[in-house]
């Protein structure tokens, strides 16, 4: 992957991860607020506790903190897939949100 395919991919899945916040904001009574900083998106739950989304460019991978831990995500077979093979990029941000709002919520690309 070139860097130019790499940073439209992860582009996108930013800008999934925002409008998907932003939905869930105003669709549900989910407290979820997030942010973007050049390349990077936090989102902040109630409790204060934060999921953090950055890219690392060079290596052509996504990051996720989160209170359960970090992850490292690598495009391949059409997803962002976790390179410990631990699982999908939306599936592990619905999981630990979820968590951490204490409510059902559901992001996706």
């Amino acid at each position: 992957m070139t860097d130019a395919e790499f940073m439209n991919k992860a582009e996108a899945l930013l800008r999934a991860v925002e409008s998907g916040c932003d939905r869930i904001s105003e669709q549900t009574d989910v407290d979820m607020d997030n942010q973007r900083v050049g390349s990077m998106v936090t989102i902040t739950f109630a409790d204060r506790s934060q999921i953090i989304i950055n890219l690392q460019k060079p290596l052509h991978e996504v990051w996720m903190a989160a209170k359960t831990g970090g992850y490292h995500y690598q495009w391949a077979d059409g997803l962002w897939k976790d390179t410990k093979g631990q699982g999908e990029f939306f599936s592990e941000l619905s999981r630990n949100a979820s968590m951490q709002s204490g409510s059902v919520v559901t992001l996706q690309a």
